[in-house]
């Protein structure tokens, strides 16, 4: 049994964490195996994300007063939670492909943006494009008016020389 000052710090922790950040993954881990707990975790955190097993009561209590409470306040049985500061989007995708091939592995619940969101929503968001996918198709969209200007451009210069060369060559022009 923890200590009252270790429970203290624990829920210091959680509230300090939940404060962070707006983008929360509630988890169940029931029946999941050592090694694959230990492949979970190393899954997050290559997808940049942190991963915490909780209590629900303790989650509870540091959430009050928090964009995170009411994601908290219906909690039932184990509980885990992957969260992120960065990309939500590689994280759910990261958390979709290992349930996946882990049924064990589900989810409850998240917290997008400080919105709460129901497992379908979290399916959906893991099959959106990454931040570099959409960045690099932006770009692309941005770049090719300018691209087909300076082709556009280039050509008139190079119809003028061609035509010029041809009466050059033809003896055209005389001085």
């Amino acid at each position: 049994m923890k200590k009252r000052s270790d429970k203290e710090k624990d829920l210091a922790f959680l509230r300090g964490e939940f404060e962070k950040v707006n983008n929360i993954f509630l988890t169940g881990y029931e029946k999941m195996t050592v090694a694959q707990d230990y492949q979970l975790r190393k899954t997050i955190y290559e997808a940049g994300g942190e991963y915490k097993v909780i209590k629900n009561n303790l989650a509870q209590k540091a959430s009050e007063g928090l964009s995170s409470e009411n994601l908290f306040s219906q909690l039932r049985g184990m509980t885990s939670i992957a969260y992120t500061k960065g990309d939500v989007v590689a994280l759910a995708k990261a958390l979709s492909t290992y349930a996946k091939a882990n049924p064990v592995f589900t989810f409850k619940a998240g917290l997008v943006e400080g919105n709460v969101i129901d497992v379908k929503s979290i399916g959906e968001l893991a099959t959106m494009p990454s931040k570099e996918e959409i960045f690099a198709k932006l770009l692309y969209v941005i770049n090719a008016p300018a691209q087909r200007l300076v082709t556009a451009m280039n050509g008139v210069g190079r119809n003028l020389a061609v035509v010029v060369d041809q009466g050059v060559k033809e003896n055209k022009f005389q001085a």
